[in-house]
């Protein structure tokens, strides 16, 4: 378009100026003039001002960036690390840490020392315009990104605290867990894990002691402790992973993962009860395939499992987080844009990008671009990003107590 926005906004200002003088009534009935105005008016209704286009593709980039997730390396950062530059343009809204390199088959990621971790975090939230969710899985155990060889105390698997069976404990465990990580500026613990301990063989929860029970209302019991805990420490929490993955036989991290004969409802308890009781400040999907609740797609891709159950159903208007969308249940079945709308679609709000059982570091321009392409062809309506965009930004003001 050869006119500026500002421009038909003068020159339609110059007429309405015009019309009000004794000439421009004269020229009122030309049709020339008419023709004229009408045109001015038209142009802008239509095509709107370049500006005003620009600054809604920014602010819709901003909004998709809230919903992105991602890891990286390195132990420090600065001004020119690509991470940096990702929360400071507003490309990433959170980050997850971790303390081994899987794709490098390396010892250091991110975490090193107390020391180290807290002026991480610290330049990591000082790069942000607004809070920026730091997160990391520190279950207890086996699943700990915060080991002992790096300084932190241990913590106790939930398998463990599950067989002691005494609230008091576990949540004397999850209050040195969250003072923890509050002490080292990190604001989000992707736990606890509410799985059910169908299949002790379970290769990803029960053989790795993840989960505290094949009880529902135990499960539900220590959970609670462990959400409340933290919430007294200001560290949120993701529960994991709806809707349900204790009854696996294989590792959604390797590939595909059909729970279909194995699952059934009572695995749903411990969310719901939870739900109900000291509600939920995020629920993480799990990449398993069940064709009682969706005959065509994982959880994390379904609109069945994510807002008809989890939504409508359960009553459930919190962030719902993915899983590491890298893992290979995702990875391996679907392309990445192929992913990205149907987990939008399915109701997300936040989808990780691990970025360390493979390494992307282009993943989050990657992937905003992707979803704005999604969002001008509409396959995925604009409403849904603000949807999500609207959850996430009232989660962080709890962090910053705006939200009180």
């Amino acid at each position: 378009m050869a006119y500026k926005g500002f421009t038909i906004l003068q020159n339609r200002s110059s007429a309405l100026s015009l019309l009000k003088t004794g000439t421009g009534r004269n020229l009122l009935a030309s049709k020339t003039l008419k023709s004229i105005f009408f045109a001015w008016t038209a142009i802008l209704l239509l095509f709107g001002s370049p500006e005003s286009s620009q600054a809604k593709d920014k602010a819709l980039a901003n909004k998709i960036g809230q919903m992105l997730m991602v890891g990286f390396r390195g132990l420090e950062v600065n001004k020119d690390s690509a991470i940096i530059q990702d929360i400071a343009q507003g490309r990433v809204g959170g980050v997850i840490l971790f303390d081994y390199d899987i794709a490098l088959d390396k010892p250091e990621r991110n975490i090193k020392s107390p020391e180290q971790l807290k002026a991480l975090t610290s330049d990591l939230q000082a790069a942000s315009e607004e809070p920026l969710f730091i997160a990391v899985d520190q279950e207890g155990g086996q699943v700990s990104r915060l080991k002992e060889k790096h300084g932190f105390s241990p913590g106790a698997s939930q398998a463990r605290l599950g067989r002691r069976n005494d609230p008091e404990l576990t949540a004397r465990n999850a209050s040195r867990t969250s003072e923890t990580l509050a002490r080292m500026g990190i604001n989000l613990n992707l736990a606890p894990v509410v799985d059910l301990n169908v299949n002790p063989d379970n290769p990803v929860i029960g053989s790795l002691e993840r989960s505290f029970s094949n009880d529902p209302d135990k499960v539900a019991l220590h959970a609670r402790q462990v959400i409340q805990e933290h919430r007294k420490k200001g560290v949120l929490t993701a529960l994991k992973h709806f809707p349900g993955h204790g009854s696996s036989s294989r590792d959604s991290h390797q590939g595909f993962t059909d729970i279909s004969k194995s699952w059934s409802k009572t695995e749903l308890e411990p969310f719901k009860e939870i739900l109900q009781t000291v509600g939920a400040d995020m629920i993480m999907t799990a990449h398993v395939f069940n064709s009682r609740l969706d005959p065509k797609w994982p959880a994390s891709l379904s609109s069945r499992i994510l807002n008809d159950l989890l939504r409508l159903e359960m009553g459930f208007d919190g962030v719902i987080i993915s899983d590491d969308m890298q893992m290979g249940a995702i990875r391996k079945e679907y392309d990445l844009e192929t992913a990205l709308e149907r987990t939008v679609l399915a109701g997300t709000d936040i989808i990780v990008f691990g970025n360390n059982l493979v390494y992307e570091p282009g993943i989050a321009q990657k992937a905003t671009q992707i979803i704005e392409k999604l969002v001008q062809k509409d396959r995925i309506p604009a409403s849904r990003i603000h949807n999500s965009f609207d959850r996430i930004m009232e989660l962080k003001d709890q962090l910053t107590g705006k939200g009180d």
